[in-house]
């Protein structure tokens, strides 16, 4: 249930592009959202850093898109999204010697603080590169493909946490092997 949540917005932003434009599809990706946000509050009560900013980004960027005409602004959504998270838990991690991912996760794992580390480091990688090939596709292609890339490179969280739920078991005890514990990417 929790994966259709999360993938409706870029589906139906993917279909209403199909069909109409980009934006179009930056007004049905933005309201998707919306929904997207208010049925998780409605699930669990509250929202998460990261679905309160991505909520913002899509709005504010998605806004810019629509009042100026310019769909620059919605392909770099997620570039934004991404270096911006990777500054904050790299500047957390080395600037302020507090890892921000263990403070929002470590009530759900139980890990040695070298483990929790060495996955803020891991997501600080994937967050440069989720970054850095979202700036390279929307700078360099089409916004056709652009769009194409937003739906098939949805491979890109899937492996990111496959990979990560296989380092971080090793680390758990059975009784604690929960897949609703495994900390999710953050969406778009």
């Amino acid at each position: 249930m929790r994966l259709l949540i999360d993938f409706f917005p870029i589906a139906l932003f993917f279909g209403a592009y199909k069909f109409y434009d980009i934006y179009v599809a930056t007004g049905v990706l933005m309201a998707a959202t919306l929904v997207q946000t208010g049925l998780i509050y409605a699930i669990d009560r509250r929202l998460q850093t990261m679905h309160k900013v991505t909520l913002v980004l899509v709005v504010v960027f998605g806004m810019l898109t629509l009042l100026l005409h310019d769909e620059r602004f919605i392909k770099w959504k997620p570039t934004v999204l991404y270096g911006s998270m990777a500054l904050v838990l790299g500047a957390a991690l080395w600037g302020w010697g507090k890892n921000f991912l263990q403070m929002l996760l470590g009530s759900q794992l139980q890990l040695p603080a070298a483990v929790w580390s060495r996955l803020t480091v891991i997501w600080i990688g994937y967050f440069v590169f989720m970054a850095a090939i979202n700036a390279y596709v929307a700078a360099y292609y089409s916004t056709e493909d652009w769009v194409n890339f937003k739906l098939w490179g949805y491979v890109f969280p899937v492996i990111f946490i496959v990979g990560q739920g296989l380092y971080i078991a090793r680390y758990l005890s059975a009784q604690d092997n929960n897949p609703d514990t495994t900390p999710e990417p953050p969406h778009e």
